[in-house]
């Protein structure tokens, strides 16, 4: 009987009642082939591979992340619930020891929810994997936390929510966003000025195929987790880089997903996009598993599967070595970064335009941040959006100093509320969610 090297948790949600359309391709079918190939390989059969039932996450988890308009029971329906709670079920298995590895095959996904939410971007309405990650720092102490995002589109709501974190190393690998949904993630976004590094962008030409992907694991993602040395990684598994997937331009196989992981180490992965309902996602996901359970996955191959139709043109890789130059050069000058962009002194403000494109929502966001050398800084956003919605959001971060802190109580506790419909405080210090309204 085949016995796994690390014990691994798995939890599957299709979510069967939540669909945007019965023919589109982020419906529940996305995890039946799926559970069906896991049933008929046996996956389950292997000693040291579970399955565990999700739980659901609860609104103060909701809440230490999000800023939901006007409230977190407008924005998610119980599939969200209980999608975000099968990523917070693994977390806490793997944090309580009870397996070695997760992986939440889940759906919907979330890498696009910002940290303000007022309706659905790109399928995504709260972001899972941000929820399951403050919920484990809160109740299990966990502090440096690397995410690595292989989904193939770049995960701007991750990258948002985390852009002014130095605890947490985001880490996006994506189809390059000028040929691709949402059209961010370039080399040169980095973080926060309080954060600058923390947030590292690999966008890459359409077309890439295994010997890229596996490249910039190896030689660019690797050493900077090296250095950064995180308590626990997040692997968000996109697998819509697949060659079969109809949303995406790239070349990527399921025998390469496998690859990835089993070099990666991640101590939980979370589903989040991947379109191929048949020609791939049964034959990524089973790869994934054997590879995170430490098991041969030399046999995973897709049944169209030409190597010869998907070999990578070396044009293509200099490109791709050229672009993982560029960011360990980033990574490796990020307090000269740092020193460099704390010269402007408007650098704490960000004003940025947020389109969002499943529920058709144009949002307008005023950012400040409080750049300071002693904590992570506290954060006020004045959004508003033209489905006629205008709040004041205020984040105190778990280690703000005393001063950031006083200024985001003050911030709260002197909003014009003739200006504002709703006012909100995330003070992750005490653990505690505020509002007011006029």
């Amino acid at each position: 009987m085949l016995k796994a090297k690390h014990k691994t948790g798995l939890v599957f949600f299709p979510a069967f009642d939540w669909a945007i359309s019965p023919t589109h391709p982020e419906r529940e079918e996305r995890l039946l082939y799926t559970q069906d190939q896991v049933f008929e390989e046996g996956i389950l059969d292997i000693d040291g591979v579970i399955e565990i039932k999700p739980d659901l996450v609860t609104i103060r988890d909701v809440q230490r992340v999000h800023f939901c308009v006007p409230d977190p029971w407008a924005v998610m329906t119980e599939s969200h619930f209980i999608s975000a709670g099968g990523a917070k079920t693994i977390g806490m298995a793997v944090a309580e020891g009870k397996v070695e590895k997760g992986f939440a095959l889940v759906r919907p996904p979330g890498h696009h929810a910002c940290r303000v939410v007022h309706g659905a971007r790109g399928f995504c309405n709260v972001n899972i994997e941000a929820i399951m990650i403050e919920y484990l720092r809160r109740a299990y102490g966990i502090d440096k936390v690397a995410i690595v995002d292989t989904d193939c589109h770049h995960g701007d709501g991750s990258q948002d929510i985390y852009w002014h974190d130095p605890d947490t190393l985001f880490i996006s690998i994506h189809q390059d966003g000028r040929t691709l949904y949402p059209g961010t993630g370039f080399v040169n976004d980095m973080g926060g000025p309080n954060a600058v590094g923390t947030t590292v962008n690999i966008p890459l030409p359409p077309h890439t195929g295994d010997e890229g992907f596996l490249h910039v694991i190896k030689d660019v993602v690797l050493p900077i987790l090296e250095d950064f040395q995180p308590d626990l990684v997040v692997n968000s598994a996109g697998q819509d880089n697949h060659y079969s997937d109809p949303i995406t331009n790239m070349n990527f196989s399921a025998r390469g997903y496998a690859e990835l992981t089993a070099m990666l180490r991640a101590d939980i992965a979370v589903l989040e996009g991947g379109y191929s309902i048949e020609g791939a996602l049964p034959y990524v996901n089973a790869g994934i598993i054997l590879a995170m359970a430490g098991l041969d996955y030399s046999n995973v191959r897709e049944p169209d599967y030409d190597p010869q139709k998907m070999r990578q043109d070396q044009n293509l890789s200099a490109r791709i070595r050229e672009i993982g130059s560029l960011v360990l050069e980033n990574w490796r000058n990020r307090r000269l970064n740092s020193a460099h962009m704390r010269i402007n002194k408007d650098c704490g403000r960000r004003r940025r335009r947020i389109f969002y494109d499943t529920d058709n929502i144009f949002e307008t966001q005023e950012e400040t941040i409080i750049v300071c050398d002693n904590c992570p800084g506290a954060l006020r956003i004045d959004s508003s959006s033209d489905a006629g919605n205008r709040i004041l959001a205020v984040h105190i971060p778990a280690k703000a100093c005393d001063n950031c802190r006083r200024q985001g109580l003050q911030w709260y506790e002197q909003a014009d509320m003739e200006r504002f419909g709703q006012a909100f405080l995330q003070d992750r210090q005490a653990d505690e969610f505020k509002e007011k309204r006029p």
